[in-house]
């Protein structure tokens, strides 16, 4: 009994240190921050939106403020200050004033997928907390600014007595999967095993209601949060419950170049374009059986279209899928009307834009949809899926001129295909013209002068 009472004392004596030493070490890292924002983005070489986003926020606050340092958080060993820079210009085409500061981090795998075969979200969002105290410990700013989406963080970085602004693509959690786990209903993200047990399915609405719960309180925590779409910014305000403190800032995207691809498109036959990764999400089977459908019940007059898929495989199950999806290609007998174009250069894409006729876009609930805006800036009539972000902010009338398709069924897909192969050339023409005006809202011009407006107000305010 003595024993027990002795292990319970240095127990308790332990934890009271060790809360002890936390909260020493907070204490000294808030007496010393610098002038300077810290930008959490533990990968600065993704490639896709997101790291365009990094180097666009970095360009926009070197403008705003270029008293201020700016530092990258990251866990890249390889990146240096020069090689960013670099990195922005090459990859982006974003010309940095000054090189950013770089602060390394050690701890990057426990924020990896891999890291956590099960309950992976809560996971990573608790690594998440581990890699920030390592960051914060390293170097503590003014400004803490989270372009990835580690909500978890915010909290941490408040007690280190930092301003918090984030630019969220989109909730780690939304009221649509919320929805989806009650309704049962089997998706990528919602696993058919899962959605066919209504015991897992209860425990599983218990796990998000509360990480939902969780995820409301850190996200609150945050000074400023910049969203990137209507659809993101409903979601967010709802969790978070931060109305006054959200601002919609549209994504960067790079439309100057291809803005500049001529809109006539007299190639024969008609080419529909297809620009995603090949992760499940993005719903490649359902664009290849629309495709399948519309050929069937093509006019006589009307050649048959080319279906073109371009993206990149980050791992053997995208390589998988891929190969899957070439199958279904030979299995809906359409094969030689389906060309793959995989992991190509941004010059072979401009290419491949500026000979299609339409875009085609699958995923449901696309917080944004950059692709979309892509396919309308190159002058391509997009098709995209009937939801978030192409269906609030993107695929919408211009000067009450229609600038798209937007469709949810297969047979939907192949309407709005058949439609556009049948329009007459200055139809076509009329319509991506409208359609390359609506994408010129969302350039990088537009990205800057918005995020200069969002966070002006809190550089603007006295630090304690």
């Amino acid at each position: 009994m003595m024993i027990l009472t002795v292990i319970r004392i240095l127990s308790v004596s332990f934890l009271i240190s060790q809360a002890v030493r936390i909260m020493l070490l907070i204490s000294i890292g808030r007496s010393r921050r610098k002038k300077a924002v810290g930008f959490f983005h533990p990968y600065t070489n993704d490639g896709g939106g997101g790291e365009r986003v990094l180097w666009c926020a970095v360009k926009a606050l070197q403008e705003e403020r270029p008293d201020l340092d700016c530092v990258i958080y990251t866990g890249d060993h390889d990146s240096s200050s020069d090689s960013l820079i670099r990195r922005a210009v090459d990859r982006f085409g974003v010309k940095l004033i000054s090189p950013p500061k770089v602060v390394h981090l050690d701890k990057r795998k426990w924020i990896e997928e891999t890291t956590y075969p099960r309950f992976t979200m809560i996971g990573q969002s608790f690594g998440s907390i581990y890699l920030s105290w390592e960051a914060l410990n390293k170097f503590v700013p003014l400004y803490y600014l989270d372009t990835s989406g580690y909500a978890f963080t915010y909290p941490l970085a408040r007690l280190f007595g930092c301003k918090v602004i984030c630019y969220t693509h989109y909730p780690t959690i939304s009221l649509d999967m919320l929805s989806r786990v009650h309704s049962r209903s089997s998706m990528y993200n919602n696993d058919a095993f899962v959605a066919n047990s209504v015991l897992l399915s209860r425990a599983k609405l218990v796990y998000y209601t509360i990480f939902s719960w969780m995820y409301g309180f850190v996200g609150s925590c945050s000074n400023l949060a910049m969203v990137n779409s209507s659809w993101t910014q409903s979601h967010i305000e709802k969790l978070w419950g931060i109305v006054h403190r959200t601002k919609r800032v549209y994504p960067p995207c790079d439309t100057t170049g291809l803005q500049a691809l001529p809109l006539e498109r007299k190639a024969t036959p008609h080419k529909i374009i297809s620009v995603a990764q090949f992760r499940p999400e993005k719903a490649h089977p359902l664009q290849l059986q629309a495709f399948a459908l519309s050929i069937q019940n093509l006019d006589s007059d009307i050649p048959r279209p080319k279906l073109q898929f371009v993206g990149s495989c980050r791992n053997d199950a995208d390589e998988k899928r891929l190969q899957n999806l070439k199958d279904l290609a030979i299995e809906l007998k359409v094969e030689e009307d389906v060309e793959f174009y995989k992991n190509v250069t941004y010059r072979e894409l401009v290419e491949l834009l500026g000979g299609a006729t339409a875009g085609i876009h699958s995923m449901i609930d696309e917080h944004f949809g950059i692709s979309v805006v892509e396919y309308m800036a190159a002058g391509a009539i997009p098709i995209a899926h009937n939801s978030a972000g192409p269906k609030m902010d993107i695929v919408l009338p211009e000067e009450e001129h229609q600038t798209g398709f937007l469709a949810q069924t297969v047979e939907e897909y192949a309407e709005a295909i058949l439609k556009i192969l049948r329009m007459s050339e200055s139809e076509k023409h009329e319509m991506a013209e409208a359609a390359r005006r609506r994408a010129s809202r969302f350039s990088e011009q537009r990205f800057y002068e918005d995020f200069k407006a969002a966070i002006r107000p809190i550089l603007d305010q006295s630090f304690e």
